[in-house]
C-alpha cells in the first residue's frame, strides 16, 4: 500500500507548477518530459540538447537534493523483473508518441491552458493506468 504524503505531495505539485511557468516564461516552451526527453535524441540543435540534457539531469538528481537537504532517503520501489520493466517503458514510450505528450504535457500545462485535446489524453492515461493497476493487483496477484 501506498502511504499518504499530503505535504510532501503539494510541495512536488507546487514545484512541478513553477517549473513549468519557469520553462514557459523563460524559453518559451511546453513543459513535457517526454518532449524534452526526445529533443536528446538526433537530429537536435546544441541549445535545445543542452536545456533538455539539463533538465532530465534536474529529474535525476533532485532524489539526491532532497536526501541532502533532509538527510532522508528517498523511498523507491523498482521491479527486479527487467522484461517487464522495458516492455512498460516502451508503452509508456508508444503511449506519449501516439498521444503527442506525456501526463506532465497534458496533464500539467495542457490543463492548465484548457485544452480539450489534454483533457481527453490525460483521463485517457489515467484510465489506462487504473486498469492497469487493478488487473496486476486483482487479476494477476502482482
Amino acid at each position: 500500500m501506498t502511504e499518504f504524503t499530503p505535504l510532501a505531495s503539494f510541495i512536488g505539485g507546487v514545484l512541478v507548477g513553477l517549473s513549468a511557468v519557469l520553462l514557459i516564461a523563460l524559453e518559451g516552451r511546453i513543459a513535457g518530459v517526454s518532449g524534452i526527453a526526445a529533443r536528446l535524441l538526433p537530429p537536435y540543435g546544441s541549445r535545445s540538447a543542452l536545456s533538455a540534457l539539463g533538465f532530465v539531469a534536474g529529474l535525476v538528481l533532485a532524489p539526491f537534493a532532497f536526501m541532502a537537504t533532509t538527510g532522508q532517503p528517498v523511498a523507491q520501489t523498482v521491479s527486479s523483473n527487467l522484461p517487464l520493466m522495458v516492455g512498460a517503458g516502451l508503452l509508456v514510450g508508444f503511449g506519449a508518441a501516439l498521444g503527442s505528450g506525456c501526463t506532465s504535457g497534458h496533464g500539467v500545462c495542457g490543463i492548465a491552458r484548457l485544452s480539450k485535446r489534454s483533457f481527453i489524453a490525460t483521463a485517457t492515461f489515467m484510465a489506462a493506468a487504473f486498469a492497469t493497476v487493478f488487473i496486476l493487483r486483482h487479476v494477476v496477484g502482482g
